[in-house]
């Protein structure tokens, strides 16, 4: 899946919707990027193959240099863990299904412990456990959250919380058709060799045994945010691409653990460059994203 927040609509405005038959697997909505005759990257599909294959997220792709990449992904996987998107193939396709559900959206209550502190700081709010598990009580017994939330990004912490009454908050949100989610990357660090403020997005250490551990708990679905910045040079190549990697090594481990991944790419709107800029911009970093 595919995160499109504070993302720029005009960056697809080149997109051409159609049906997609590949082989015998059919992705049932998706929405092209066509860049030339060879090749071509999908953008915004939330379609899960009935193999269980994210188009959004695994494209097809060929060639030796696609498989080296991947085997970090492959030798990161420690040897006694169960999974593989074959295990997982149909939930996979129901918890996508969802999410996407016409008419809902996501809640996204992942804030770190200092960034909720920040928000509760404002109204005068002590940063406890224990104020942290008021606020988030309060939203998810929020009457009707089910008629128009499909899914709810948790942070860890609130995974493993329960509520006053000790009912656990993932069993509080699949109650009212709420699918709880988890974020999984470990925040932002500075690239090396790239502009002194792009960033590559940490977490990928130990991600399959976390991964395992959320599902286990009653996550469905996870979510890692790669950001980039426009300036006159940048995003740079090495930025982009090494974002596009860890977000592709991202969804291929949770995947294999049974967690939908959404995808995020974000690109900031700080600055003072076009909205042509930005859908170029946008374009690249899809494209490359999903090829």
């Amino acid at each position: 899946m595919v995160c499109g927040e504070r993302c720029c609509a005009h960056s697809v405005y080149l997109a051409d919707k159609r049906y997609l038959k590949r082989s015998e697997e059919r992705v049932a909505y998706a929405t092209i990027l066509k860049e030339d005759s060879d090749r071509m990257a999908f953008v915004g599909s939330v379609s899960v193959s009935k193999l269980g294959y994210s188009y959004a997220i695994s494209p097809p792709v060929r060639g030796d240099r696609y498989a080296k990449r991947t085997s970090r992904v492959s030798m990161s996987l420690a040897a006694n863990l169960k999974g593989g998107v074959e295990t997982f193939a149909d939930e996979l396709v129901e918890t996508a299904s969802k999410i996407a559900s016409p008419g809902r959206g996501i809640l996204a209550v992942d804030e770190s412990t200092k960034t909720i502190g920040k928000r509760l700081a404002s109204i005068g709010v002590e940063n406890t456990e224990e104020n942290r598990q008021g606020y988030r009580q309060l939203l998810f017994n929020c009457p009707g959250l089910g008629e128009y939330i499909s899914g709810a990004i948790l942070f860890e912490e609130t995974l493993y919380q329960s509520g006053t009454d000790d009912t656990p908050f993932v069993d509080c949100l699949k109650g009212v058709g709420v699918i709880p989610g988890i974020k999984v990357d470990k925040g932002l660090s500075p690239l090396g060799g790239a502009e002194s403020f792009e960033t590559w997005c940490t977490g990928l250490d130990g991600l399959s045994e976390r991964a395992a551990a959320y599902y286990k708990q009653g996550a469905r679905f996870a979510k890692w945010r790669a950001v980039l910045q426009i300036s006159d040079s940048t995003p740079s190549k090495l930025s982009i691409h090494e974002n596009a990697w860890g977000l592709a090594r991202y969804a291929k481990t949770v995947q294999d653990q049974g967690l939908v991944p959404i995808i995020e790419p974000e690109i900031l709107m700080d600055g003072d460059h076009s909205i042509e800029r930005t859908a170029e911009v946008q374009e690249e970093v899809l494209a490359t994203v999903y090829k």
